[in-house]
């Protein structure tokens, strides 16, 4: 039974934003191919071609590690705002709800 233990089973490998940033650089400054720089650096071409497309569409807020979300400061500001909108919503039902009941309550 002792054999079987740990067939199968691959531990989901974590690489921190430098690793993946230089890799995307390698990719674009070096001339070298996708598919060689993944071998060089024992990561699968899949991967390096997924974290070239997060850097190009965010630049330096493209790994932002732990499962965090790097917002530019107007993303922070509208996220806060939204926010805000759904807090306020709530109060104003919350509200017409219980005028509904208190004017039932008064005839």
């Amino acid at each position: 039974m002792r054999e079987m233990e740990g067939v199968g089973i691959q531990r989901r490998r974590k690489y921190d934003p430098e690793f993946k940033r230089n890799a995307v650089l390698m990719t674009e400054e070096t001339g070298r191919t996708v598919k060689e720089v993944a071998r060089d650096l024992g990561i699968s071409a899949d991967l390096l071609y997924r974290w070239r497309v997060s850097y190009r569409e965010r630049k330096e807020l493209a790994f932002p590690g732990n499962g965090k979300e790097a917002l530019t400061p107007e993303e922070a500001r509208v996220r806060e705002l939204e926010k805000r909108l759904r807090e306020l919503e709530l109060e104003r039902d919350i509200l017409k709800k219980a005028v509904a009941i208190f004017s039932r309550a008064s005839r």
